[in-house]
């Protein structure tokens, strides 16, 4: 199987968008340490345990520091490689590591761009910053960027959706009264990794019987419950996330299947509704006062977000934020109703591409009880 991967030439596109920032804001260099940004940029994922940091000049070039070698496949100009194993052993000053060389690469700049949430001094005073009022905090620029995805992450989030595929597939085969939480998530594991071709890079939360949401427990499902899994694999970074819910005895009540009835209504709704510009905020609180006629306050989080190389990204369908539809985003919807009647409760969550005139779907699997 010919696994996806990101586009160099397009990484190299994402670079000039970020130049477009420095250049907006007047800076003369901007420094990454977030693995997403360096994937994002370059095209490669540093190991979780290994620190990689990449800096862009206003002139273009682009650096690349990275763990022990020079990667096999990297959009980067320059690459410096730095010894983060010892005789296989882990180092924990690799930071320190990546300050030296860009202290011996870089002359002091005037102003240097950097990553708000994740600002350190080092790294700061090794590009040649030695006053903090010369930083621009450009993570929200970033971010910004992240949020319309390219074709070639597209790819990778329709690979990491196929695992979820993989995983309902097989839940419908061994769910029944008296299976272990644990074994479903241990088989949902492994139908994901056998589908995606490889070891994931992350995984949902949410694998409970008869409740909202919740890690797996030594724990068996019993008839009449519903088991909602919320599952998110990931694949080399770029994350999937949807759900379906399951009755255990394939017996679902008339109030289950009711529930499913209304929840199934907040999803039309929404891919009636959903197009560039339209409002996160309102779609929220028109999806709420949907599922409030069912019964008030059995909705109780937010309606979706944004998925990419983070599991919650812009946009935020949720009212907390005032954010609006883009093209070319993908986002989960996710509405749900939770009683005890319910046992315990009903979430279903589909993902979507925002196109120039609405919505196309990206999950395919049945939504049935």
């Amino acid at each position: 199987m010919k696994l996806p991967q990101l586009d160099l030439d397009l990484c190299r596109e994402r670079q000039k968008r970020t130049l477009r920032i420095l250049t907006d804001q007047k800076l003369d260099r901007a420094v990454f340490s977030a693995p997403e940004n360096i994937q994002y940029l370059t095209g490669f994922r540093p190991h979780h345990l290994m620190t990689a940091a990449v800096c862009l000049e206003a002139g273009g070039g682009c650096l690349l520091i990275a763990p022990n070698a020079e990667p096999d496949r990297h959009a980067a100009s320059k690459v410096i490689p730095y010894e983060t194993q010892w005789l296989c052993t882990i180092r924990q000053d690799q930071l320190p590591a990546i300050a030296a060389i860009l202290k011996n690469e870089f002359k002091p700049a005037g102003r240097v761009g950097i990553e708000g949430s994740r600002a350190n001094a080092l790294l700061c005073e090794a590009v040649g910053v030695t006053d903090i009022a010369n930083t621009t905090d450009i993570e929200p620029g970033i971010l910004e960027l992240r949020r319309r995805k390219d074709t070639d992450e597209l790819a990778m989030i329709r690979h990491a959706i196929g695992g979820t595929e993989a995983m309902y597939a097989r839940a419908r085969e061994i769910i029944e009264p008296g299976i272990n939480e644990l074994t479903v998530f241990n088989e949902l594991q492994s139908a994901a990794v056998s589908a995606i071709g490889e070891p994931l890079t992350g995984t949902g939360n949410d694998y409970q019987c008869n409740a909202p949401g919740g890690p797996p427990r030594d724990r068996d499902a019993q008839a009449g419950e519903l088991y909602i899994l919320d599952l998110g694999p990931a694949y080399r970074g770029y994350f999937a996330d949807n759900c379906r819910t399951f009755s255990v005895d394939r017996k679902p009540t008339d109030e289950q299947l009711r529930a499913r009835e209304v929840v199934m209504s907040v999803l039309a709704h929404v891919e009636q509704s959903v197009r560039p510009g339209y409002s996160c905020k309102a779609l929220f609180n028109e999806a709420k006062a949907m599922l409030d006629e069912y019964a008030n306050d059995a909705f109780f989080h937010h309606l979706g977000h944004g998925i990419g190389l983070f599991p919650h990204e812009a946009p935020h369908l949720n009212s907390s934020w005032d954010d609006t539809f883009q093209e070319g985003e993908v986002f989960t919807a996710e509405p749900g109703l939770y009683t005890p009647e319910l046992r315990a409760g009903i979430r279903i969550e589909e993902n979507y591409l925002v196109t120039a005139n609405g919505v196309e779907k990206l999950t395919r699997f049945p939504t049935d009880l």
